[in-house]
């Protein structure tokens, strides 16, 4: 099992209840909660809003982090900002990385993209960002793709991505889970997997046996106290 459980908070503001200033406001609670946690990585998914609406959120999103307690006490813990598909909203709110698709461009047009918006590039930022998200922004992205089976995972590794989220491990809604045994063999594979789909504490540690690096998921944090589910986690890596 590896020795620090990687963490990967995706986010759904949909699921609030409440009309659509108060599922934001929520969400930003809840991205807030996961930053003082010491939570990895935050996906920001909200896949419905229209690129300005995103834009705006994720620059919010990005002023939370940055304000974490944790991040401000010690920086190694600092939270990663990950945009699901949109580099050039990353690069506009001064986040870390991207999530792609199993189906989206590739890593390695990510990174031709982010070397002409990186701290040091000459001229005007092409993509749009802003002065303050310029200097946001680390000299390389993190890049997660979202895999599906052991040769996606493998394509991964070979473009350079950070990592693979190999899912649906145990359920998602209109697809066959994987299983373990299929988790097992995308482990093999040379770059760290998070196991996603269906993950609670009951069964998040048979995903760190069968070789993952750590837990992917929505509702794992969005529905529980962060802290607790964090520490749990951890504690039983």
């Amino acid at each position: 099992m590896p020795d620090r459980c990687l963490l990967y908070y995706i986010t759904d503001r949909t699921a609030f209840a409440g009309d659509e200033p108060t599922r934001r406001r929520r969400l930003l609670e809840k991205i807030s909660e996961a930053a003082r946690a010491g939570v990895d990585y935050i996906q920001l998914r909200e896949k419905d809003l229209t690129t300005r609406d995103l834009e705006s959120l994720a620059r919010e999103v990005v002023r939370v982090i940055r304000d974490s307690p944790l991040r401000t006490e010690n920086r190694e813990l600092r939270t990663a900002l990950l945009i699901n598909s949109r580099t050039d909203v990353s690069l506009a709110a001064g986040a870390q990385g991207v999530h792609l698709r199993s189906d989206d461009i590739s890593p390695q047009e990510v990174r031709a993209v982010w070397r002409e918006c990186a701290p040091g590039s000459p001229g005007p930022a092409p993509c749009g960002a802003g002065t303050l998200a310029r200097q946001l922004l680390p000299q390389a992205p993190l890049i997660a793709v979202s895999c599906h089976s052991l040769a996606e995972v493998t394509q991964a590794a070979e473009a350079g991505a950070t990592f693979a989220v190999f899912a649906p491990i145990f359920e998602k809604k209109d697809a066959e889970p994987v299983g373990l045994s299929a988790l097992r063999q995308a482990c093999q594979a040379k770059i760290s997997v998070l196991a996603l789909g269906g993950v609670t504490l009951a069964n998040a540690r048979s995903c760190l046996e069968a070789g993952a690096a750590g837990i992917a998921a929505i509702r794992l944090f969005q529905d529980n106290d962060i802290a607790s589910i964090v520490h749990q986690l951890r504690s039983n890596a």
